[in-house]
């Protein structure tokens, strides 16, 4: 007779997981040194309120029942430190685009979007996040006309946690004084605005440092210290982006940025391809952080960011999609396969991080790298409870014997069984317990491709179809 796995416990049931305090005994704890068992937490109140040894917390909270999850991951929630969630749904529009195409898809796009596209798309792309493990995403602003609390909204409703970037470009040194007068007005009256909220924290963004005059790019950084929050910027992505810095202020993004003294541990540098030796020492010495963004590289970057290296001088970084593909755990297999390929193979690193360094920056480093690691990131007492649970009892992973490893090369968002964001189930199996995911999905559907349609973009790669009769035609012999 075939003995079914975890027999001896009842299958887990959602009712379970919404109650107020939850005395949760998963098979393994994944703590910050790594995984152990025979371990429970305890969330009340939205945040980690004890963990220890199962017997032990048991017999501390006997007026609870322990919900015991057999075959099951508890793990932290992952980060994506660098998102455009006005973006994520016209994300195939960028296959086989060359870099630099925020100029000719992302601002024609999101320029077209009213209000109430903007927080439909949003919602879609917040569940697409949670789908894929994510608890906490970084967005660096969207160019969308109208108030950006659509945005914000959307979040909040689908219950994702949102570093929220308004963007304060005010188009180089040539703008006047009046026009960098009322953004910093804006800029204030934003970070007030949402400085107090659960979920939503305020960020100020500038797309790129040639898009801002000096004085508003040191006022910025300086509101972001000021605020203890953080200031976004992409910077040395592409090789065009920094031929044009050089071309109109005489130095590459990153040394412009030095040279003001806009750097410091409030900036989140997105990208970071391209950087110098020297530049890598700028990052150490002002303790500013990257998000690394492997996909992007991927699908449309000019290079690698060298993250392995930035971890061994102790650059601050996190993982970040870039709006590409909303999966933490294909994102974790992007890192570490993109340092390999661009720079493990060719000096012989074999293991190029050890697994473990990709899974931190998914989650309590990049936590740090998005200026919340005080808050989130871990499974530790008096951190937010943002969390996962995954089912590890499938035939890829049932004869593990590097867990941490595995979750990085072998995970899948179709393991994640819930997610809890601030103590709260957000997810289970997939979908939202508390809201009609499949209707949102219908609405965005029908509308985006009439918001594609309309908006002025200009692609430069044919889809796929008509790329293969292409290639069909240009290979025939000639007669």
């Amino acid at each position: 007779m075939t003995t079914l796995p975890n027999a001896m416990f009842p299958e887990l049931d959602v009712a379970q997981l919404a109650a107020d305090e939850l005395l949760l005994v998963p098979d393994h704890l994944m703590l910050r040194d790594g995984p152990v068992t025979d371990h429970a937490v305890l969330v009340s109140g939205h945040k980690f309120r004890d963990l220890g040894p199962a017997e032990v917390l048991a017999a501390r909270y006997p007026r609870l029942v322990p919900v015991r999850l057999p075959g099951k991951l508890l793990m932290p929630g992952m980060i994506d430190a660098h998102h455009h969630l006005t973006q994520s749904f016209g994300k195939s529009l960028a296959y086989g685009e060359p870099s630099e195409i925020f100029r000719r898809v992302w601002v024609p796009l999101e320029s077209s979007l009213d209000d109430e596209f903007v927080f439909l798309v949003s919602k879609l792309a917040a569940l697409e996040s949670l789908r894929g493990g994510f608890t906490t995403v970084c967005d660096a602003g969207t160019r969308a006309k109208g108030d950006i609390g659509a945005v914000a909204a959307a979040t909040r409703e689908a219950g994702l946690r949102c570093v929220l970037g308004l963007i304060c470009n005010d188009g180089g040194n040539d703008s006047s004084a009046a026009e960098r007068a009322a953004l910093k007005a804006q800029a204030e009256r934003f970070l007030q605005q949402w400085s107090d909220d659960p979920l939503v924290h305020p960020s100020l963004a500038i797309s790129v440092p040639e898009a801002a005059s000096d004085e508003m790019l040191v006022a910025v950084s300086k509101l972001c210290a000021d605020a203890r929050t953080i200031f976004q910027t992409h910077v040395n992505e592409h090789l065009a982006s920094v031929e044009r810095s050089v071309v109109q202020r005489g130095m590459r993004p990153l040394e412009l940025l030095a040279h003001l003294g806009a750097l410091g541990p409030q900036v989140l540098i997105a990208h970071g391809t391209l950087v110098t030796p020297p530049e890598l020492n700028l990052l150490r010495q002002t303790d500013t952080a990257v998000s690394y963004n492997p996909v992007a590289s991927q699908w449309k970057g000019n290079a690698v960011a060298p993250a392995q290296m930035m971890a061994a001088l102790g650059i601050r970084f996190g993982l970040g999609t870039d709006a590409t593909r909303s999966d933490g755990f294909r994102l974790m297999d992007a890192a570490e396969a993109a340092q390999k390929l661009a720079f493990g193979l060719g000096i012989g690193d074999a293991s190029c991080g050890g697994g473990w360094t990709w899974f931190d920056h998914a989650t309590h480093a990049g936590a740090k790298a998005i200026g919340l690691g005080h808050r989130i990131g871990e499974i530790a007492v008096g951190k937010e409870a943002d969390f996962l649970i995954v089912d590890i009892d499938t035939p890829e992973m049932c004869t593990s014997v590097d867990l941490t490893w595995d979750l990085v090369r072998l995970g899948n968002r179709d393991q994640i069984t819930a997610v809890f964001v601030a103590g709260r189930l957000r997810l289970w199996q997939g979908w939202p317990p508390d809201w009609d995911a499949r209707t949102l999905q219908r609405q965005v559907s029908r509308i985006a491709h009439e918001a594609i349609a309309r908006a002025p973009i200009q692609r430069l790669h044919p889809p796929a179809a008509e790329h293969r009769l292409l290639s069909a035609a240009n290979s025939r012999t000639p007669q």
